[in-house]
């Protein structure tokens, strides 16, 4: 995964604002302490104006980064300036689509070869479970060093505040810290929208059928999704939840409430999904572990669909194969009718590409440096060059040309207002949403089960979260 980028200061002050849901409690899961076996020695260096993170400067540092819809150019561009500052360092950057599989048994075991980690993908490390175990270090050191350009203005103040607050696990430390704001929606092609069928973004449900029924007769599908990754549908189900049902719909979900997954809402987000899937408007099909790529290929360049649920890392993800005069853009979410509780326009949009330090990490003041450095303007005006993804640094794209796409998504963001959303079971609760919701949504779309049966599964699962003995819980402050 990844995110899109742009920035106007008043755009990113009202992105901030959207997302400052409280983050409450304890981060979320299991518990399972640190194995034996003898711990990394921290480096330390003397601190400084110059070194104000205590940095010392021969001590080696690795990278590990994340190899989805970034890549790692944009992270080797501050590898390199850490390199350069530190030229006895040995910085090193690996690149990886395995993050927990290669770096969570090292971390259990007090002896990380990672300095600093993007977290990403479908194989990343479940935060709650780091944060419950201590395995991941208090960012809190870093957000309040001198930023990179100005001594005088902390890391922090030049950061969106939702960052700072989708780190947090229920009291003030920070354990992660994102780099990109993500805008997830409905993605499609513009022009093949309304010059090849003549036709407007829906803004309603109706709209949408009507829409998906126009391109069938042109030989198109109105949907498609990887079917290996079906997750990709909760990027355009979520808001939808909020939007029907108001935020007490979402809050249930995130507390395991009994009953979260039955509210009225839910179903009737579900019923819209399964008259789309009946009327056989949905290419299904992509079944392979590169399924993603496969579903946007088919979309950018077969012109074999008109919609696909995605995050804003897609416009770098799939430049390769889409035309020029695609016109990338992304879609809010559909009202179902006028007794929605949110207004058209809801948003899922969080900070995005999450990065953590662990806490038994043998350099770790270089970890939290490295991100002192990501943070800077020049790191975050290239990471929107390499990516096109909008910053969460305040300023640092300010008078950019954007790509279609960004383009789009910031002005999903200036007109979603304070009607930003963002799941934190997401976090709290990985194997909810990453095993139960993943299954069920397979077969849901294939029309394999119906409503009752999509609800039953996601009810069930939650409530056997809520009874776990071995799932410390986040409780409503």
């Amino acid at each position: 995964m990844g995110s899109t980028s742009f920035n106007r200061r008043d755009v990113m002050k009202k992105a901030a604002a959207t997302s400052l849901l409280a983050v409450p409690a304890v981060g979320a899961l299991s518990s399972c302490a640190s194995g034996g076996g003898e711990e990394n020695k921290a480096e330390k260096g003397e601190k400084s104006k110059k070194n104000p993170l205590g940095v010392k400067a021969d001590a080696a540092l690795g990278v590990y980064i994340f190899n989805g819809g970034y890549g790692d150019k944009y992270a080797q561009f501050v590898t390199d300036m850490y390199q350069e500052k530190y030229p006895k360092s040995d910085a090193d950057q690996k690149a990886t689509t395995k993050i927990a599989t290669q770096l969570q048994p090292k971390i259990v075991r007090g002896k990380p070869t990672a300095d600093v980690v993007n977290n990403s993908g479908a194989d990343q490390m479940n935060i709650g479970k780091l944060v419950h175990n201590k395995q991941v270090a208090d960012l809190g050191e870093v957000l309040d060093a001198p930023s990179w350009d100005d001594p005088n203005v902390k890391v922090r103040d030049t950061l969106v505040p939702v960052v700072e607050t989708m780190g947090q696990f229920g009291g003030k430390e920070c354990y992660q810290l994102n780099i990109a704001v993500t805008v997830y929606g409905n993605w499609y092609s513009k022009k093949l929208l309304e010059e090849g069928l003549d036709s407007e973004y829906p803004k309603t449900w109706d709209e949408m059928l009507a829409v998906c029924k126009k391109a069938k007769g042109k030989g198109i599908h109105g949907w498609s999704y990887p079917g290996g990754h079906p997750r990709y549908m909760f990027f355009s189900m979520y808001a939808m939840f909020a939007q029907r049902g108001g935020r007490d719909v979402i809050d249930a979900m995130d507390y395991l409430e009994p009953g979260a997954w039955k509210h009225d809402a839910v179903k009737d987000v579900f019923e819209a999904w399964e008259e789309l899937v009946s009327k056989k408007y949905v290419l299904t099909g992509f079944d392979g572990t590169e399924a993603h790529t496969e579903m946007q290929t088919a979309w950018t360049k077969g012109g074999k669909c008109l919609f696909v649920p995605n995050g804003s890392w897609v416009e770098n993800e799939a430049k390769d194969t889409t035309p020029k005069d695609f016109q990338m853009t992304v879609g809010a979410t559909p009202s179902l009718d006028s007794s929605d509780k949110m207004p058209f326009g809801t948003l899922y949009a969080p900070a995005g590409e999450p990065f953590i330090v662990p806490s038994k990490a043998k350099n770790v003041q270089g970890g939290l440096e490295w991100l002192r450095m990501m943070y800077s303007k020049e790191a975050a005006l290239n990471l929107f060059k390499e990516v096109g993804s909008i910053p969460a640094v305040k300023g640092a794209v300010d008078g950019q040309k954007l790509p279609s796409g960004t383009a789009s998504a910031k002005a999903a963001i200036e007109a979603a207002g304070e009607n930003v959303v963002i799941p934190k079971f997401y976090d709290w609760y990985n194997e909810l949403f990453r095993e139960d919701f993943n299954n069920m949504i397979a077969k849901f779309m294939l029309g394999q089960i119906g409503t009752k049966q999509a609800m039953d599964t996601m009810e069930k699962a939650s409530e056997r979260i809520l009874k776990d003995p071995d799932v410390s819980k986040v409780k409503k402050a």
